[in-house]
Parts: C-alpha cells; sequence; structure tokens
C-alpha cells in the first residue's frame, strides 16, 4: 500500500497520526510505503519511519508556484513507488488528488480515499474545485470516512452507499492512558505545573476554526467567576502550517500580559510527547466550530480526562453523549464554556466519572486496532483478484 497525504512525521497532522500507527497496528499483515508534502526543507526526501520508506515533496504553502511544481514532484515520486504498492491510499482532499488520482487509473491500481476534514473533505467542497477535482473524488474505487457527518454529506452527494464506509479515526490506547495519581504529580512536577492548581488544556492549530480564543475568554471569564485555573495551549501558533492565524496567539499573549496573567498562560510548541499534557490536565477544551472525527478529543478521552467539545452534528455529538461521558456546548458560547468548565473543576467526583466513561467509549469503539482491521478490509475489497 503507498499511503499519500499531506503530513507525516516527524511534522504533524491527524491523518499522517493515523497511517503511522495504523501502519504499525498491521505489521507483519501488510506493506506500507508513504508520499508525503513538507514544509520544513530540512527533512529528507527519503527517509526509513519505523520500517516504513517515507518519500518527501518539499512544498512552501505560501507561494502558489511551490504548489504546482510539488504537483510535478509528487508524481514523479508516485511513479517510482507505485511499482511496488498495489493499492493507493489517498488521505483528504487537495491538490495532490487530482495528478495521484489520474496516475492511479492509468497504471490500473485501486485508489482508496479517505476524508478526515469536515468542509474541506466533503464533495460538495470539492464539486467547487471544478469538474477535474471532482473527477478526481468519484474515481476512488472506496471511500472512507471518518465520521458520519462526511459519510451523510457523500450520500447526499450520490455517491453510491457500497462504495462508502465509516471508518473513523483510531487511538494507541496503550500510549494514550490515563494516570494514576502518583503518575499524574510526577508529570505534573516534570512540566513545572503547580500541583494543587487545575489545568485547561487546548491541543491543535492556531486556526480561526479551531477558535482558541474563545477558550482564552471562557478562561478569563472563570477567573472572574472566582476558578483560577492554567490555561495551556500545545500546537503550532506561527505561519509555514496550513490555515494558521498567527495574529490569534498575539492577541492572546498581549492580554494575558495586560492582565499581569502571562505565567498562567502557557503556550507549548507542537511535540509528540503530547500523551503527557493529556495525562496531566484536568480538563480538556475542543472549541472548534470544524470537526469530522477529531483525533486530538479522541486522545483526550482515552486518557480519561474529562472533555468538553462544540457540539457538532455528525461529528463531536457522535464521540460525546453530554453529561455522560463529556460535555458539550453551542457554537462561540464562552459564557456556556465558562459555565461547564466550573462545574467540572469544582465537582472532581463527577470530572473523575465522566473522565472513565470517555475512556470507556475509546476502548470501545476507537482503539486503532479496530481502525487497522477496517483499512484492511478495504484493501481486501478493492484489491486486484488473484
Amino acid at each position: 500500500m503507498l499511503l499519500v497525504t499531506g503530513a507525516y512525521h516527524p511534522e504533524i497532522s491527524a491523518a499522517g497520526v493515523q497511517c503511522r500507527i495504523v501502519a504499525a497496528a498491521l505489521h507483519g499483515r501488510a506493506v506500507f510505503s508513504v508520499l508525503t508534502t513538507a514544509v520544513n526543507p530540512a527533512l529528507a526526501p527519503v527517509d526509513t519511519i519505523d520500517d516504513v520508506i517515507v518519500r518527501r515533496v518539499t512544498v512552501d504553502v505560501e507561494s502558489r508556484l511551490s504548489k504546482a511544481m510539488a504537483s510535478v514532484r509528487l508524481v514523479r515520486q508516485a511513479l517510482r513507488a507505485s511499482g511496488a504498492c498495489d493499492i493507493l491510499h489517498l488521505h483528504g482532499f487537495s491538490q495532490k488528488n487530482v495528478p495521484v488520482s489520474v496516475l492511479a487509473r492509468l497504471l490500473g491500481k485501486p485508489l482508496v480515499l479517505t476524508l478526515h476534514t469536515a468542509g474541506q473533505d466533503e464533495p460538495q467542497a470539492i464539486r467547487q474545485r471544478g469538474p477535474l477535482a471532482y473527477w478526481a473524488f468519484t474515481s476512488a474505487d472506496l471511500v472512507l470516512c471518518v465520521s458520519p457527518g462526511l459519510g451523510a454529506r457523500c450520500l447526499e452527494a450520490n455517491i453510491p452507499q457500497a462504495r462508502v464506509r465509516l471508518t473513523p479515526n483510531g487511538v494507541d490506547t496503550d500510549r494514550f492512558r490515563p494516570a494514576g495519581r502518583d503518575q499524574r504529580c510526577a508529570l505534573r512536577r516534570a512540566l513545572g505545573w503547580p500541583e494543587p492548581q487545575p489545568v485547561v488544556l487546548f491541543v491543535g492549530f492556531f486556526s480561526r476554526d479551531k477558535r482558541p480564543d474563545l477558550l482564552f475568554n471562557a478562561w478569563r471569564r472563570l477567573r472572574d467567576a472566582g476558578v483560577r485555573p492554567r490555561l495551556v495551549f500545545v500546537g503550532a501558533k506561527g505561519t509555514g502550517y496550513y490555515e494558521i492565524d498567527e495574529t490569534i496567539a498575539a492577541r492572546i499573549r498581549r492580554e494575558a500580559a495586560a492582565l499581569q496573567l502571562e505565567d498562567e498562560v502557557l503556550f507549548i510548541e507542537p511535540t509528540h510527547d503530547v500523551a503527557q499534557y493529556f495525562r496531566a490536565a484536568d480538563v480538556f477544551v475542543l472549541p472548534s466550530i470544524r470537526e469530522a472525527n477529531p483525533l486530538a478529543l479522541l486522545e483526550a478521552m482515552a486518557c480519561g480526562l474529562p472533555s468538553v467539545a462544540t457540539r457538532l452534528a455528525g461529528a463531536t455529538d457522535v464521540l460525546i453523549q453530554d453529561g455522560s461521558n463529556g460535555r458539550l456546548f453551542p457554537a462561540d458560547d464562552e459564557v456556556a464554556l465558562a459555565g461547564i468548565l466550573r462545574e467540572i473543576l469544582t465537582d472532581e467526583a463527577a470530572a473523575t466519572l465522566m473522565g472513565a466513561r470517555a475512556r470507556e467509549t475509546v476502548m470501545a469503539h476507537y482503539d486503532v486496532r479496530q481502525t487497522a482491521e477496517a483499512w484492511l478490509s478495504a484493501y481486501h475489497t478493492v484489491a486486484p483478484k488473484r
């Protein structure tokens, strides 16, 4: 299998993480290689990660010329890699999909497409890119949707039901697991977090759709109400990554400094050791207005962390049963978010039970081993009969 994705380790994306952990879960049962774009020009053009060959095409996301040239180089690399693969597996929809889909058809290779992103990977949005883009989308032999919402959009676009499968993201539940009391205390000491002070955690890109500034505003309301947790943001904040608005972090820093609270708002750069932050925090917040099957939310829930998310139909409301294994709040409602955080941070017993139920949800439905079996089933479905 040749996995084609927009980012791969050590660069961070949900799709790239899924490719890596599923390839590991299927080690010995399927052979994978990876073709990816990369924003860091220092990364090697050919690498081996976890026994998987990774080919990279560097692209400057702010340059149209660079993106156009990247498409040409991507085709060249795909040609080199395709001879040794039986199936091409595309992740997400972007400029790469048209040339890779054309190549798959010319070479007679089956094509699997995983849709990851609401508002971007939906058939209705792809159609707006033009007829060639929509042809590339419809040419996939099998479409895997990470959320029911994406699956519904495919059926609304008259994609045959037999070609659409719900295949949620998976989590390595051995790595993302709850910390015992002693482990949690040790983690907090190592991170420099005061043990008695609660911590509210955000993990994700600083984009407008992720709404980290909404969380900051709710956090300020929470402090005004007498509950004073530390706020920790983990994720990319500057240019060079897709969709990031660097003014968001700048404004949060500026306003925290004006309130003399800059020591209470921590900014952590993107990290591959994100599990330690989930395991050490008190509550996780996903304030996004656009998600499909958010991996950060699944990872938080797997760690037994009480989690709060924007209510998004066919996405977060599939993962969270409000009041049972997490909490949901209306989009952009910072007052409601602040109120929910206050409830969680002032009722330890209820928060602990909510986190335990969250862990049970992930173990039952979103363990990476289930995702791996679903991918393998898809490959067997489209593989040429011998």
